[in-house]
């Protein structure tokens, strides 16, 4: 089978351009041929014959972004308040015409690719679930319409889950194809509540597609390039390294972490974040600075040093990859208030790190009551867990039991096996098989 993937971008670190390369991993161990179509590819990708880059596909493009400041007006701006349109109001018929029209010019170069790959399944990664890029969502419903093809619909995040979509002045569009729901679209869903979430506001049934690990094979091992990890950060090896594997957003709850590390202060942790800030200003890390100080804190933000992929500047210095990091922690700290699933979870316990996390909702639905033996807190950290952490940190045999434990659970609930077994019941609503 001929297996087409279409998005804005299929390129980097973000959830659905991981997510999406472990899929292709999938199909690709059952004999089927994988293509990527996207505005942005992967350097590797970009001059491969099996990646397809169409720029008008991506939702940077001055094109689109011109069209999304009249979809939604005002919510690209840093901190406008979402603008509210009943539906009741209808359309705006001028940039209903230019979405057609640059959803024309998209569906024309996209089904070329289609054709020339004689594609037989076409996998859209999110372009069906959150509105950034209007005229590819059209483009997709029509060429697959056109040629009657089967259609996997991996959904990462839903538009109402997104204030800054709360208003729009096409909501023929936004209700109408995001996501579409086709006669041969099988839906799956990031967790159980966007499942719940896609029938309740569109009606439409899906099935529960988790982030996933390649938990079969064992993850890569500290080597030549990687072990002087610590010592360019200048964190010596008897030192308790507290890793913070994400970006420094608000919802990650770092905060926590800084609590966390202040509660084991006889242990002298110091505490590493991996990740740039800058998504949502600067205000957070500057914010995390001040408390980490006042708490008295090791913190050490170390962004610089880490990137994509490993790679060694002209100056001779080295950037390490996230997963070069894994290995040099003692506990990963997972304080977040919300996210669609948690990759930077399964990394850790693929890794065998003891892990600190925060209940929020999907992993309380979803991953908790597989039996995990993490450092659970709830909002704060308490007593019980600081006694837990300790207990883990300084006997060895325990940590390595419970990690084992964990790595066995991901084996069974998170690994490539378990989402092709998700990934054959979807495509079976559709008539397929993996």
């Amino acid at each position: 089978m001929n297996v087409l993937f279409v998005a804005t971008r299929l390129a980097g670190t973000d959830g659905v351009s991981l997510e999406a390369a472990k899929m292709r991993e999938v199909f690709e161990a059952r004999g089927h041929r994988v293509s990527f179509c996207a505005g942005e590819l992967d350097t590797a990708a970009d001059g491969a014959a099996d990646g397809h880059l169409v720029e008008a596909m991506h939702f940077r493009s001055e094109q689109n972004e011109a069209l999304q400041r009249r979809a939604f007006p005002g919510l690209l701006e840093e901190g406008a308040a979402a603008v509210e349109r009943d539906d009741g109001a209808g359309d705006d018929s001028q940039l209903m015409s230019d979405i057609d029209a640059r959803a024309s010019e998209i569906a024309e170069a996209l089904g070329e690719i289609v054709d020339r790959t004689g594609a037989d399944l076409i996998v859209v990664q999110n372009a069906w679930a959150i509105p950034m890029q209007l005229p590819l969502a059209v483009a997709i419903a029509r060429v697959v319409e056109q040629r009657r093809l089967p259609v996997l619909s991996h959904n990462h995040d839903y538009w109402w889950e997104r204030t800054r979509f709360a208003g729009t002045r096409v909501p023929t569009i936004v209700k109408g194809y995001f996501p579409y729901d086709g006669d041969r679209v099988s839906h799956v869903s990031i967790n159980s509540e966007a499942k719940r979430s896609l029938e309740r506001w569109r009606g439409i049934h899906s099935r529960v597609l988790p982030n996933v690990m390649d938990f079969e094979r064992e993850p890569p091992a500290l080597d030549d390039y990687s072990r002087d990890f610590r010592e360019t950060i200048d964190v010596p090896p008897d030192k308790l390294l507290l890793l913070q594997p994400t970006r420094v957003v608000a919802r990650k709850g770092i905060e926590l972490a800084i609590d966390f590390a202040a509660a084991l202060a006889d242990l002298e942790p110091v505490l590493v974040i991996t990740h740039e800030a800058g998504d949502e200003g600067l205000d957070t890390l500057h914010a995390l600075e001040a408390k980490a100080a006042r708490s008295g804190v090791d913190l050490r933000y170390v962004a610089e040093h880490v990137g994509d992929a490993r790679r060694q500047r002209a100056d001779g210095s080295k950037v390490y990859s996230l997963w070069d990091t894994y290995p040099h922690a003692d506990v990963v700290t997972y304080p977040s208030l919300y996210e669609g699933f948690g990759n930077a979870l399964l990394e850790a316990m693929w890794f065998r790190r003891t892990v600190l996390v925060n209940r929020y909702s999907v992993y309380v639905e979803d991953i908790a009551p597989k039996g995990f033996s993490l450092i659970e807190i709830d909002g704060e950290v308490t007593h019980d867990a600081i006694a837990q952490a300790r207990a883990l940190i300084t006997d060895a045999a325990r940590a390595e039991h419970a990690a084992d434990h964990n790595y066995a659970l991901c084996v069974e609930h998170f690994s490539y096996a378990a989402l092709a077994r998700v990934l054959d019941e979807a495509l079976g609503d559709i008539g397929l098989s993996l």
